[in-house]
């Protein structure tokens, strides 16, 4: 579409906002802006930054054709436990399944073992007798007065927010769809979540689970969005409004409200898109997005110019990195890792004298101790001011003056027991948060079955330039790359985004008895629901339509999914998919299994607006580098030297303009820090390449 488009994504520090339109160049004309979080009432801060940009562009709401915003305000509630008052109405008999999970233990041998707690606590947990079998056939009717029981109960505990998982509805959803009348005619105004429409797939407890975080998350994030729509229209605003969704789509406020929990990774998501879309570009084909922000740090792999997707999702892990710690989420996802380092991130010395940073961090409110706004405790950006990293009086664009005097009593305060001065201190700082970055970025590759040989790294969000050729160096990666407006690539990213959605039903076939009419019919009724939802946000675009079923060897414990053609199927497709099923084993295990048939679990129908994807740039022809704006006295995190790096202005480098490391390239939202043997060389696009 055509006109002015407007991202604001919702960080734990900054809001960020882009505001841009296509030229007749074939690039954009883009202004962005960065914004203190506004946590206790997160809607206003956008509204605050949204004046900022349109101040800076010269223009007003009514230029704006589209607003697409995401937020990490869902999985902070999880994170927190700062949710509704939840409660679940669930089969008889099946009323611990939250609690028992799988029965695993992600670390086989700590004898303290601490599980995720459920966010519904066993007293809100109420059965009702009911039964369907595996196909859906009713063996016990629904008890309608233990459910209007229920909600007798409920109102006398003061629930916030109802989630309904009976055993089996995801085949047929006639009891929970029963039950949620019965709840709506005895109280309207409770919010209720229906497992056969959050998450209809089977394993029951991640659809549960699944199920009691949209409702937990629900009340929360429809007065948020419903109060940002409202401040909106108040500020002038009649453009539509999209939600970024976690599997990298756009969806209306409706349908975002309504399955909020799809918009946990929304933030993340946005980031892993921008980096895909400049990795084509450049024509790179095997990258590692590496966004690092104010709360979180988040590296994702993308190769063949797409980040790598999931189904399944943990939010709140117990364990670092470690799978089966954290509450399982059933939705579409942009697989990727994330963790507690960004510039708010905490710094402090364990029981056993070691510098550890986050999670916890300083946020926005009252931010690190040199923002000068209370904070008492040394965070990253502290330990990167003491460094010499920063010029206090440019921090985000001058919008933010600095106070190194606050970082080091802060340092001192916290670290001094080590015997450190505060510059030292902060080195070690900085060198544990990078590692720790960097030991993300290898666990990531390691549990994808890749490597980083070849690839390289594309560095944004406010401290991602500042951290990223230490982080390539260590993951032993020897290409970066540092877009523009990599102080808000995430929003950036919501503008490269489709409109699209995500349907998934299970239907349990085996090819041997193959119903191929069953699901044809599944198919067509899936991509129908998915083109009704993104019919209101196409603008006349393109459709196009993914289908894809998750299948296995019978009696196997995990899916590989498998693409499936675009058109009702016949006998021939269906022996083309078995044995496209077989190929893609054997990428992850060798070789196939033969003789052994294969059962397909569930089917995935996605729908979305077909995307420009840009040519590859061509090269430019060298160039003069500028002279510097200033010189700083910074301290290399590798040698622990001081030396005077120069500065030079981001907008002063023309393309093809080299300049040599160690020094900083300085812009308005973030710094590019270009470490002792890199080169910094300004490209066709205006991207900086940094190349060891």
């Amino acid at each position: 579409m055509t006109g002015l488009r407007l991202a604001a994504d919702i960080g734990g520090t900054f809001t960020d906002l882009a505001l841009e339109r296509a030229d007749n160049k074939g690039g954009f004309e883009r202004w962005t802006a960065k914004v203190l979080t506004t946590p206790a009432a997160p809607e206003q801060g956008v509204l605050d930054g949204i004046r900022v940009v349109l101040d800076k562009a010269g223009k007003a709401p009514s230029d704006v054709a589209l607003f697409i915003h995401g937020t990490t305000l869902a999985t902070n509630a999880v994170i927190e436990r700062k949710g509704a008052r939840t409660a679940l109405l669930t089969t008889e008999g099946f009323r611990d399944v939250l609690a028992l999970g799988n029965e695993s233990r992600y670390d086989q041998y700590d004898l303290n073992i601490t599980l995720p707690q459920p966010l519904v606590p066993r007293r809100w947990r109420l059965p009702v007798p009911e039964r369907l079998d595996n196909e859906g056939r009713v063996l016990l009717p629904l008890d309608e007065g233990a459910v209007r029981d229920g909600v007798r109960f409920m109102r006398a505990e003061g629930i916030e927010s109802l989630a309904i998982g009976f055993l089996h509805a995801f085949v047929n959803p006639v009891h929970e769809r029963r039950a949620a009348e019965i709840v709506r005619e005895e109280w309207p105004d409770l919010p209720v979540s229906l497992s056969s429409e959050v998450s209809p797939e089977m394993r029951e407890w991640e659809r549960f689970s699944t199920t009691a975080a949209n409702a937990y998350v629900q009340p929360l994030m429809m007065g948020y969005l419903h109060r940002l729509k409202a401040g909106l229209a108040g500020a002038g605003f009649s453009c539509p409004l999209y939600l970024m969704l976690s599997g990298g789509g756009l969806t209306t406020l409706e349908t975002a409200a309504r399955f909020p929990i799809r918009l946990v990774e929304s933030g993340p998501a946005g980031g892993a898109i921008f980096s895909a879309f400049v990795a084509r570009q450049k024509g790179w084909d095997r990258v590692l997005s590496f966004d690092m922000g104010g709360t979180t740090a988040k590296v994702c792999l993308i190769d063949d110019f797409a980040p790598q997707t999931a189904r399944t999702f943990e939010v709140a892990r117990i364990g670092r990195f470690k799978k089966g710690s954290g509450l399982p989420l059933r939705i579409p996802v942009i697989e990727m890792v994330e963790i507690g380092a960004g510039g708010g991130s905490i710094a402090s010395v364990d029981a056993l004298g070691r510098i550890q940073v986050g999670p916890e961090s300083a946020g926005a409110d009252p931010g690190p101790a040199c923002y000068g706004r209370g904070g008492t405790k040394p965070a990253v950006t502290d330990a990167n001011l003491l460094l010499g990293r920063y010029d206090p009086a440019s921090f985000a664009g001058g919008s933010l003056a600095l106070h190194p005097a606050n970082s080091a009593d802060a340092m001192a305060g916290a670290l001094g027991g080590l015997g450190l001065e505060p510059p030292m201190a902060a080195l070690g700082v900085v060198e544990v948060v990078d590692e720790n970055m960097a030991n993300a970025a290898r666990v990531h590759a390691i549990e994808s079955g890749k490597g980083y040989d070849g690839r390289a790294v594309i560095a944004f969000g406010g401290g991602g330039p500042v951290h990223g050729y230490r982080v390539a160096e260590k993951i032993g990666v020897n290409r970066l790359l540092v877009p523009s407006g990599a102080g808000v690539g995430s929003a950036i990213g919501f503008l490269r985004a489709p409109v699209g959605y995500e349907v998934v039903r299970s239907l349990y076939q085996r090819f041997r008895t193959f119903d191929v009419g069953a699901v044809n019919a599944l198919l067509a009724e899936m991509s129908a629901e998915a083109r009704r939802v993104v019919a209101d946000g196409a603008f006349g675009a393109g459709l196009v339509e993914r289908r894809i079923a998750y299948m296995r060897y019978v009696g196997q414990g995990h899916e590989i999914a498998v693409e499936l053609p675009v058109k009702a199927l016949d006998a021939g497709d269906v022996a083309a998919v078995r044995a496209a099923y077989d190929r893609e084993y054997a990428t992850f295990y060798d070789r196939p299994v033969p003789g052994s048939d294969v059962e397909i679990l569930s089917f995935a129908v996605t729908v979305a607006t077909e995307v420009d994807m840009p040519e590859p740039m061509a090269e430019v022809e060298p160039a003069p580098g500028p002279a510097p704006i200033r010189r700083q006295a910074v301290r290399d995190t590798a040698k622990g030297e001081v030396s005077e790096w120069p500065v030079y202005d981001r907008e002063a480098l023309a393309p093809g303009a080299t300049v040599s490391g160690p020094c900083i390239v300085a812009e308005a939202e973030t710094s590019t820090l270009v470490g002792p043997g890199w080169t910094c060389r300004m490209d066709g696009l205006g991207y900086l390449e940094l190349t060891r």
